[in-house]
């Protein structure tokens, strides 16, 4: 019989994927898709007729969802792609100390390991002066995709008076 303490887990999360595998086919422009390992939303796609091999061919342009770089692949439809999990949650900004801010959930949790976002160059000073140093409520819509967590907007709220 085995001993209790022969094993022992290391993984604390659900086991969920980061990505999921699909059809090139059946991609379609708005949605995401992984290019070159990253996390991108599709812009355009156009399909090449069949040729003597047999497959159409499908081409996407599409820009990274944290960065915004312009990327380009081209699959055939019957082919596998992988296309990411994306949420976004919104969190209520507490405070900013340089670059990293404070954040708070409607259920009280904070969170303290994000920084301003450098994508698009604006968008930090555009919080930064909602925010206000404190004088307005801003929330901030993070999104999370293949482990990557950013900034990519803000709402301000009324004005505490």
């Amino acid at each position: 019989m085995a001993d209790e303490d022969d094993f022992h887990i290391e993984v604390a999360d659900a086991g969920s994927a980061l990505v999921i595998p699909c059809e090139a086919g059946q991609i379609k422009k708005g949605g995401y898709m992984m290019i070159k390992g990253n996390p991108c939303k599709v812009l355009q796609i156009s399909v090449s007729k069949t040729g003597k091999h047999g497959h159409a061919k499908c081409n996407f342009v599409a820009t990274d969802i944290f960065t915004g770089k312009k990327y380009e692949d081209m699959i055939p439809s019957t082919h596998g792609t992988t296309v990411p999990l994306v949420k976004k949650t919104e969190w209520e900004l507490i405070d900013i100390e340089g670059d990293e801010l404070t954040l708070m959930d409607e259920g009280g949790v904070q969170k303290t390991d994000l920084n301003l976002p450098t994508y698009p160059d604006d968008l930090a000073d555009e919080i930064r002066n909602a925010w206000n140093g404190g004088e307005n409520s801003v929330m901030v819509t993070v999104q999370t995709a293949v482990g990557i967590e950013q900034i990519i907007g803000y709402k301000k709220e009324n004005t505490k008076e």
